[in-house]
């Protein structure tokens, strides 16, 4: 979308790499973010990525979780696990994302669940990214066990 059509802003941030995979990125302005970015095979203190991905996305979607319990007078109990892989392409390297989400049965039904986890994944900006990769996967989960949980 070109900018001059965008609607209205209500919030801008401006991330500067000029490093690379080995050096920082930081976000300008007053809540002045620096991080130390790492290659993959780098094992020193850094991040990289695939878990800055990860972590935008798991943080936006609960988030997002977080207003649709909160509308609906639950307390935020839903967990996202957001799994990244990179792997060989064609051209370079590419990612594949897969997002679990668990949302406790001791607070809703199923029926409800599914109906959050739908209009989450429909609201959350960075979802709205990502979703239409073939590459991101997003799945309702029985069971929290920070590893790959049983599929609804």
């Amino acid at each position: 979308m070109e900018k001059d059509v965008r609607p209205r802003t209500t919030y801008h941030t401006t991330i500067i790499n000029e490093d690379g995979v080995s050096g920082h990125t930081f976000a300008q302005g007053k809540n002045r973010v620096d991080l130390q970015i790492r290659n993959t095979n780098d094992d020193t203190n850094g991040t990289n990525p695939e878990q800055l991905l990860g972590m935008a996305l798991a943080t936006c979607l609960n988030a997002t979780f977080e207003a649709i319990e909160k509308r609906d007078g639950y307390e935020h109990q839903t967990k996202v696990r957001v799994d990244v892989d990179q792997a060989h392409d064609t051209h370079g390297l590419q990612f594949f994302v897969d997002v679990y989400v668990y949302i406790p049965e001791s607070e809703v039904d199923r029926k409800t669940a599914q109906a959050w986890f739908d209009l989450a994944e429909s609201r959350c900006p960075v979802s709205k990214l990502v979703r239409g990769s073939d590459n991101v996967t997003f799945t309702l989960v029985d069971a929290w066990d920070d590893g790959a949980s049983t599929v609804l």
